[in-house]
């Protein structure tokens, strides 16, 4: 596989010249600065090139393996995991009060995008661990913080998400998984969840769940489920272990990709379970985890695409085939590289400017994640709002482009993207998922459109608006942003006046209002980032690739809106 290229220097640009996130460290309550963030930089991009990257086609090809109910992660796995641990790589963002490095979002995105890019497959197996930290430094007690948090911020100890079953799929409300009250907080825990990524393996001395399920009397649907800490070898007030829980892996799926990754099928039988929360509270608490885990799927389709990029930028400058239709370039040789052929051309423009508007999608909104925690009462309010407004447009919007991408990226191989060897194919299989997992995307666009947008009437989505066009931009560009924004102001008007006669047009517009959003959001990035860049990065040349070829998408989307529902709704089901 061609070899991993951090995009540190694209970060450095981010952090500093477009977001100026260094100002908000000084005024906020981290102590990091800007030499010991560029250092961090360095070695993560190290890390992801030289330890993780080598393993990634070689874990694809063996893939993880079950055995008696023991999951046993590809060959190479335990010691590159050490490295990661040994680095401190799974507390960057941990509470320091329990050992954690209290790293800011905009630092530990850029550090997930590096590690996700370089092996998705092995930073599964970690990558759970930050969401199920974040969702019990808030939640539980600080007797289970005391005894769990710190063996998670070292990566001795790791984390898993258990929510779905079989028969229930996003319809949390629908699980059987109960839990028996045995005293104080403790509860035994008995059903079986499906698709529980890292929820068993042989890299970590323990590895916590977090798992939903339902106490004896509590009320059917979401109002009655509750949240619980069941960890895989029992924990005493020491941090000590002691006896192997009841639950195991029963099975893990075969998948199309990330084949290195174990996701199980997990059995529990009375396990020991302790209550995060209040019962019933459950999913308010498992939000927690679960938005921070839409952020990261994002991100992880972000590293995956510009892994495709790099790969199909160095097979087109090298392929021969055909001449330019402009007249030889490599007179000397038979043909021409390929990346002289306009298609070409177009493809990579299209993956570069989706990736690296993506890039800085992400960094806004870690930018909004660190303001929540910032000291002004005002400034954390508001940043709340934008956090939850865009986290359904970060999952799905980077997901969906990161697809887009690395298609474009095995397109640009020809035949040799479709075979093995190349290894390109490797990236598209790894990138669907990120569609798919932690609600799908057509679920993050119902609800960035029904809970996000109507239900207050648009009011979070004209102030970020109009923050928006406080900040300067290229004026190259600034008019197509401005009519970008008006277009995605007019069809929010327009969708909340007809919503109320239509009660199918919102779910039928969804996906394109959230698809509408995105562009014109990049839009918004893209004329930052070509008003800072002296041209050394190139954004100049993308901007404008991305406001001809790419932009005119919300003019498309915004008139599918309007077209109504009846074309999606008219069909009776017995047609199809």
């Amino acid at each position: 596989m061609t070899p991993y290229d951090p995009p540190i220097e694209d970060f450095s640009f981010l952090l500093y010249e477009v977001f100026d996130v260094d100002r908000d460290w000084t005024d906020g309550p981290t102590s990091i600065d800007r030499e010991l963030a560029n250092s961090i930089l360095v070695e993560c991009g190290r890390v992801a090139r030289d330890v993780m990257a080598p393993l990634s086609s070689s874990a694809d090809q063996e893939g993880a393996k079950w055995q008696d109910g023991e999951v046993i992660a590809p060959q190479g796995f335990k010691e590159a995991f050490e490295v990661l641990t040994q680095g401190g790589w799974l507390g960057t963002a941990g509470n320091p009060e329990f050992g954690g490095q209290g790293m800011p979002k905009v630092l530990t995105t850029a550090l997930e995008e590096m590690f996700w890019g370089a092996n998705t497959n092995l930073w599964l197996y970690a990558a759970l661990t930050s969401g199920a930290t974040y969702c019990i430094d808030a939640h539980a007690s600080h007797e289970l913080k005391s005894r769990f948090l710190p063996s998670m911020y070292e990566g001795r100890w790791t984390g898993a998400m258990a929510l779905t079953e079989s028969h229930a799929g996003t319809d949390l409300g629908m699980l059987r998984t109960k839990a028996e009250h045995i005293e104080g907080n403790s509860y035994a825990i008995t059903g079986t969840k499906i698709f529980i990524t890292s929820g068993e393996h042989d890299l970590a001395e323990n590895i916590i769940h977090l798992v939903l399920a339902r106490i004896e009397g509590a009320p059917h649907g979401t109002r009655g489920i509750s949240l619980f800490l069941v960890p895989k070898y029992l924990v005493n007030d020491q941090g000590e272990l002691g006896e192997r829980n009841g639950f195991a892996s029963g099975a893990i799926e075969h998948k199309m990709g990330i084949r290195g990754s174990a996701t199980s099928v997990i059995n529990y039988e009375g396990a020991m379970g302790y209550l995060i929360g209040e019962p019933n509270a459950g999913l308010r608490c498992m939000f927690t985890m679960m938005n921070y885990a839409r952020v990261s799927v994002g991100v992880q389709g972000l590293g995956l695409s510009e892994r495709a990029y790099q790969m199909a930028s160095n097979y087109t400058k090298e392929r021969l085939q055909g001449r330019a239709p402009t007249g030889p370039v490599n007179e000397q040789g038979a043909a021409d590289p390929i990346i002289e052929h306009p298609d070409v051309r177009r493809m990579l423009l299209t993956q570069r400017a989706l990736t690296e508007g993506s890039r800085a999608f992400a960094v806004f909104a870690a930018v909004q994640l660190d303001r929540v925690q910032h000291s002004d009462p005002e400034i954390a309010a508001t940043a709340m709002r934008y956090v939850e407004f865009l986290t359904p447009i970060v999952k799905a919007f980077i997901s969906d482009r990161a697809m887009e991408s690395t298609l474009l990226a095995q397109q640009c191989f020809g035949g040799h993207g479709y075979i093995v060897e190349s290894e390109i194919e490797q990236v598209v299989r790894d990138a669907r998922i990120s569609q798919i997992y932690e609600g799908t995307n057509g679920i993050q666009a119902l609800d960035l459109l029904g809970r996000k947008v109507l239900q207050d009437g648009g009011k979070t989505l004209t102030e970020l608006v109009a923050d928006l066009r406080q900040e300067e931009l290229d004026p190259t560009f600034s008019t197509q942003v401005t009519a970008a924004l008006d277009i995605w102001i007019d069809v929010t008007e327009w969708l909340s006046t007809n919503s109320r006669m239509d009660p199918s047009l919102a779910a039928t517009s969804a996906v394109d209002y959230l698809n509408l959003a995105g562009y014109a959001l990049y839009a918004w990035l893209w004329a930052r980032m070509s008003l800072i860049d002296d041209g050394a990065l190139g954004k100049l040349e993308l901007a404008r690739f991305y406001f001809d070829q790419l932009l005119p998408r919300v003019e498309y989307h915004a008139t599918v809106i309007k077209n109504g529902s009846d074309a999606v709704t008219a069909p009776k089901s017995d047609w199809f």
